[in-house]
This record gives C-alpha cells, structure tokens and sequence, in this order.
C-alpha cells in the first residue's frame, strides 16, 4: 500500500535502500499520529433538560369510541385488463369466492359484470375474515352507443353480502362529471393505433371516423404522417372514467389536405357536424349503411351467383360479417319490415318526396320495427345476414327515386338543410373555443411547418 502512495525516483544501491528507509518511516509516523487522533475523546454536548407536563382533559362519556379490530373494511380496487375473466378480477381484489363467481354469473341483476370494459374500474370492500362486504362496478357503456337519455349518466352495479351467506345484486343511475379532453395523434399504421397511442377511447375513435367518413376513406386513404387533432369529452364518476361521450371537434390531415368539423345543436333543432365554414357535414342521405365494410358486387348487368345468368342488379351489395348492425341511411319511415322471397328479412324506408331505400338479406330486423315506424338516420335497423337469395352473408343495399333503382354510389344525394343567417352567426359564437383549442394543438412541438401555416389560416 505504501508503494501506492509514495512513489521513490528509479535509484539504486545504499542511496536508494537510505531513502526508501525515510519514506517508510515517514508513513509510518503518519499512520501513527492519525491512529492518535482518532483516540482523542471528543466533548459531548450536555443531554437537554427534559420536563413532562400532564393536564386533564374535560372529556365526556362517548367522546372517544374505540372500534373493535377489524371493524373497517379493507378497500381495493383493480382496472380491469384486455382479456380479462371475471375470476381474474375478483383474484386480484382478493376476494374470489366459488360462492361469488356462481352468484355473479347466474344471477339475473348482476349481468352487466359480463361486459368487462377495459379501463373500467372494479372496487370491492372485503372485512378481516376476508368475506366481501360490498362490490362496485361502474360500467357505464359510451353514451353514443346507449340510450341518449342516459348520456352523462353513470350506471353502476352494486353487489352486497346480505348477511345470510348470500349476495344481493342491483343497478343503480347515479349522475357524473363530464370533462373536456384535447389529443393529437400521427397515423404510423392505422387509425386505432394513432388513438390508442393517444390515450384516445375507441368510440371516439369511431366517431371519428363517422364524422369525416363521407371525405375519408379510412380504410384505404391514410398515409403514414397524417395527423389529427381533436377535442371530445368524457364522463367520471367519483373521479373515475365512466364512458366516453361526444366529440365537439376534429381537423384530420391527410395527404397534405385538411378536413375539419364541429359539434353545433342549435335551438330547437337537431344538432350535427359542420365544417369550420359552416356547411354540414350530414347529407340528407349517407353513402353506405354499414361502418368498415367492403362492395361485393356493384350496380348494373351482372352473372346472379345462384342462378347463372345475366342480369340487372337493383342495388350494391356489401359483404361484411353476419349481425354487423344496419344503419338507415336517412331520416324516413318504415314501408315495410318483414320477409320476401329473395330478399330475404328486409326493411323499406319511405324518405321525403319521391326516395326511398331498401336493406336486405338480414339475418334478424331491429326488435319493435314495425310498418309506420318513424326513423333516423343512423339509427340501427337490423343486422347482416344471408337470408333470401343469398350465397354468402351480405347487405344489399338499394337507393330509389321514383321508385325506380338508381346506383347509389353515383347519384348526386340530396343535400341537408343548410344554416340560416342566425344559425351560422349561433355557430360561430360555438365554433370560436373549439377553433382555439385546436390551433393551439397545432403548435405542440413534433407539429409539422404546414400545420403551422394552417393554423395562421384558422
């Protein structure tokens, strides 16, 4: 060690063995007074003067009330997971019980605990025994796909032990909070991905699509680098995300082009999507009555699949997976619901003026339609199917004028009622905080410089 510390110069002989000799002793007489140094005691501050004062508390009989060990219950609580089972859920709140899982299962009041949204939050109140004192699901599905009376409104299972070694399930409306979010996200493969990269839930995901369908094919159109930006609500209850709701406004960029749009409901009117110049979004008819589908077979002379000769088709059809919900095309009322040879299970719908619109081959019509009903537009109508004439399971899909067939795909559509002056002025004063929010999006870092020269422009 001490050759480590003390390097001598390269000498030799009795000059170098002489000064090696002093070094050594050097060290040594180093060490030693260090050693001493540490010997040395220390002064110790004197211990402080501690003094114990004690006063009597005027307190009253059931001022103070202790509880026996174990009387609070144990509070946990677990987001359930894609893939999840009900039994994994209850494992991880530590209180999976046979008993339970049969209960959660059979019972008729506990069924909405099948639908495990992922995200959704399980909370569950077990006591020092391990039995469960209470169980809380808030599984509110997204208001866009539930009953609009619903929106903003938090449906929430509660389960309770009932003292008799049994459980008691039922469902109870309780109000929540709804919140403002703001998102950007870039297409690197698909849609879904840029919004779940984005925290973005799927049905705003959906509506998204909805909204700018009619100018973008999300399908085959996107382009990686194309951006989006949106802003759209959410509901909580308790602090907890209970459901997604509407989107209030989106600008998507796609090749280079922007498409925008915007949530208005004026005064005693239908609310709907605008573009930022104010023209709506919502023809009087949409396109397709299917969301994510493909054409299978088009208007016009065709070989029919089944019978093997030349013919006209009335229609276009569109393949997509049996029981994929049917959406009316436009606001009209039913002409008829019910079976036709050919046809199959299909819906008529009588438009204003001289359209109407035709969906068949359904495996089942939409429960309640009757003949009179009155419908709106998107509204679900029935399901996919392959009844009638049909090889695989398909829509066919026809657009009528006069009640003569025309191709749906090529006709000019009739167009929606177009704003009047007070409404545009009304959607404007709407459009103003939305218009912001996004321009400041648009300047988040990672924003490309053409998003910057868009954002002069908005």
């Amino acid at each position: 060690m001490i050759r480590r510390f003390f390097t001598a110069p390269q000498t030799s002989g009795r000059g170098a063995t002489l000064l090696r000799r002093t070094l050594i002793a050097c060290a040594a007489g180093f060490f030693a007074a260090a050693a001493a140094l540490g010997m040395v005691p220390r002064d110790e501050p004197p211990a402080p003067v501690q003094h114990l004062i004690t006063r009597p508390l005027p307190l009253k009989p059931g001022d103070i009330q202790v509880g026996r060990a174990g009387s609070a219950p144990f509070i946990s609580e677990t987001r359930i997971r894609r893939g999840d089972t009900l039994a994994a859920v209850l494992q991880r709140l530590d209180a999976y019980d046979p008993k339970l899982l049969a209960f959660l299962t059979q019972d008729s009041g506990a069924r909405s605990i099948y639908k495990l949204y992922p995200g959704r939050a399980v909370r569950a109140a077990t006591d020092d025994q391990g039995n469960l004192a209470w169980l809380r699901y808030v599984h509110t599905p997204d208001a866009k796909d539930e009953d609009p009376a619903l929106a903003g409104m938090a449906r929430v299972l509660v389960v309770e032990a009932n003292g008799q070694g049994g459980y008691t399930a039922q469902e109870r409306t309780e109000g929540t909070t709804t919140r403002t979010n703001l998102a950007v996200g870039v297409i690197r493969s698909s849609l879904f991905a840029a919004t779940d990269e984005a925290g973005i839930p799927d049905a705003i995901t959906l509506q998204i699509a909805d909204i700018l369908g009619s100018k973008i094919d999300f399908l085959h159109d996107l382009r990686q680098g194309d951006r989006f930006r949106v802003v759209y609500e959410t509901h909580t209850h308790e602090g907890r995300y209970a459901g997604a709701g509407r989107v209030l406004a989106v600008e998507f960029v796609s090749d280079g082009k922007s498409y925008d749009a915007a949530w208005f409901d004026p005064d005693d009117a239908a609310g709907a999507y605008y573009d930022f110049d104010g023209t709506s979004l919502r023809g009087a008819f949409l396109r397709t009555a299917l969301k994510f589908t493909r054409i299978s077979s088009t208007f016009g002379m065709r070989l029919h699949p089944l019978h093997k000769t030349w013919t006209g088709h009335t229609g276009v059809d569109y393949a997509a997976p049996s029981g994929t919900p049917i959406h009316a095309t436009a606001d009209g009322v039913v002409e008829y619901a019910g079976w036709q040879n050919g046809y199959g299970n299909v819906v008529i719908l009588k438009h204003d003026g001289k359209y109407s619109t035709v969906y068949a081959h359904q495996s089942r019509i939409a429960d309640g339609l009757r003949k009179g009903d009155a419908v709106s537009q998107d509204q679900v109508i029935g399901y996919v199917g392959a009844t009638g004439w049909a090889t695989g399971p398909h829509l066919h899909y026809e657009f009528r004028v006069d009640n003569q067939p025309v191709d749906p795909l090529s006709v000019d559509l009739p167009v929606a009622h177009a704003l009047d002056p007070g409404e545009r002025a009304a959607f404007m004063k709407t459009l103003a905080p939305y218009r912001e929010q996004i321009r400041m999006l648009a300047r988040l870092p990672g924003q490309s410089a053409a998003a910057e020269d868009r954002v002069a422009s908005l």
